[in-house]
């Protein structure tokens, strides 16, 4: 008996060694399998609505400490989902992105928490890159790039962006998917889908079951770089005529799927006010320009990208002609909003807005508070250019879409005098804030302040 159970023993021991080493040398990661990934998530939604449930029982609802108790719950319960969003990686990290930057929705325990997410996705290794790049393209890397550097750029959530010259010199950006996310990312999002639920059934109040929503439809588009690549030609195309915009060329022969090879372009991110200082780049101009740009998609073309934030938004210096770009990148995901349909159902609908905001409506907000935070960093809000742009846009787009529903030419002669009109009274506004935030006006009234008569 003893010696059938060591016989036993030796051969469970050896087919795990086996095991073991094969599964090392396959570079086996035990995050790859969905039951880890689901257990990981599981554990932590238990873990935070044992939290809610049991912390704040024994304290009065509406006292100084239980609001204090709160902000304590808040605060551990997003440190939990921040540790899941990193251990999980791919979908999560996405998905702890978008929570982040949701200030008009979540506590600020939870947004400044999620908020380092950005800066925290995982970066995949060279081997994992050149894997990809040769599936993909068919091709090792040493064949289709003259230099590759092996440290990214940068890193997201699905991809990350390596610098590579090609041989007739061009310097490139080539941005690789990591090599994992596509197949993990549908489990992930039932695996949301499922906790979501169940966190739904214990609070009833919990509504965030439209996050899942979004990455159902979202997720796919973001992992097909050739959609990418298709929308950056086309809002390149639709706004041709701002001269102060700058997309990256793609270079089709060199992107797949998975793989995108676009043209490199650098600069400074586009609420880095120390930077364009630095540059000599006008911030008054870079806020104007940023809002005509923004207000054309919004009411004019109809076609806003889904992701402004300053990562995504670059300024510099032109090389050749040295005026002032804004250099627009990331264009995965773009949005068809049919502002002139629907923009009078939004009105009734603004007071439900933290609990039945349309997600087209979300989008506009986002790039609102997209404007005016950049406004804020490059202190710029007393000319408040992006607002004037967008009133000068909606003004526009309104007298058009009267114009489109009349045959009185009489009619449409009193709505382009009505447009013109107003249209001055939007110029005349700008004047009168240029001259307010002017240092001729400032030092007037300083100097006024100071005289006897004034105190």
């Amino acid at each position: 008996m003893a010696v059938r159970l060591l016989k036993v023993s030796s051969v469970a021991t050896t087919l795990i060694a086996s095991s073991g080493f094969y599964l090392h040398s396959q570079n086996f990661d035990l995050n790859d399998l969905s039951i880890v990934r689901f257990g990981r998530a599981a554990a932590a939604t238990a873990v935070i609505s044992y939290d809610y449930l049991t912390a704040l029982r024994e304290v009065r609802y509406g006292t100084d400490e239980y609001w204090s108790l709160k902000s304590e719950v808040h605060r551990r319960s997003a440190e939990r989902l921040r540790d899941l969003c990193c251990a999980n990686r791919g979908t999560f990290i996405k998905v702890g992105q978008h929570l982040g930057a949701l200030d008009y929705l979540l506590p600020e325990e939870y947004t400044s928490t999620l908020k380092i997410l950005h800066s925290r996705a995982p970066s995949s290794t060279m081997q994992e890159i050149q894997q990809v790049i040769r599936e993909d393209l068919g091709k090792e890397l040493d064949e289709l790039f003259v230099s590759f550097e092996e440290k990214p750029q940068g890193a997201a959530s699905l991809a990350q962006v390596h610098r590579a010259v090609l041989a007739n010199g061009t310097t490139v950006a080539v941005k690789v998917q990591h090599p994992k996310v596509k197949a993990q990312s549908s489990k992930d999002i039932v695996v949301m889908e499922f906790l979501l639920q169940v966190v739904h059934w214990i609070f009833p109040d919990f509504e965030f079951m439209w996050l899942v929503e979004e990455a159902k439809r979202n997720m796919p588009l973001e992992l097909d770089f050739l959609n990418e690549g298709r929308n950056a030609e086309k809002v390149s195309h639709m706004l041709k005529h701002f001269d102060f915009l700058k997309v990256p060329k793609i270079h089709w022969d060199l992107s797949t799927k998975r793989v995108l090879t676009m043209e490199f372009v650098d600069g400074g991110q586009v609420n880095d006010r120390e930077y364009m200082v630095a540059h000599g780049i006008n911030v008054n101009e870079v806020s104007r320009n940023l809002g005509k740009m923004y207000s054309e998609m919004i009411f004019v073309s109809g076609f806003v990208h889904c992701d402004p934030h300053p990562g995504n938004v670059l300024v510099r210096k032109c090389p050749r002609s040295n005026k002032t770009e804004i250099v627009l990148l990331d264009h995965g995901l773009y949005q068809d909003v049919e502002i002139r349909t629907n923009a009078t159902l939004y009105l009734p609908q603004i007071s439900e807005l933290l609990n039945r905001v349309p997600r087209q409506m979300l989008l506009l907000l986002k790039t609102n508070d997209l404007l005016r935070g950049i406004e804020t960093v490059l202190q710029t809000r007393a000319s408040s250019s992006s607002f004037i742009s967008m009133s000068r846009c909606c003004t526009r787009a309104l007298a058009s879409y009267k114009r489109s529903k009349t045959d009185s030419r009489t009619r449409r002669l009193q709505i382009s005098v009505s447009e013109a009109l107003s249209l001055c009274q939007i110029s005349l506004y700008e004047v009168v804030l240029w001259i307010r935030s002017s240092s001729l006006v400032k030092w007037m009234y300083y100097v006024l302040g100071r005289l006897p008569f004034a105190h």
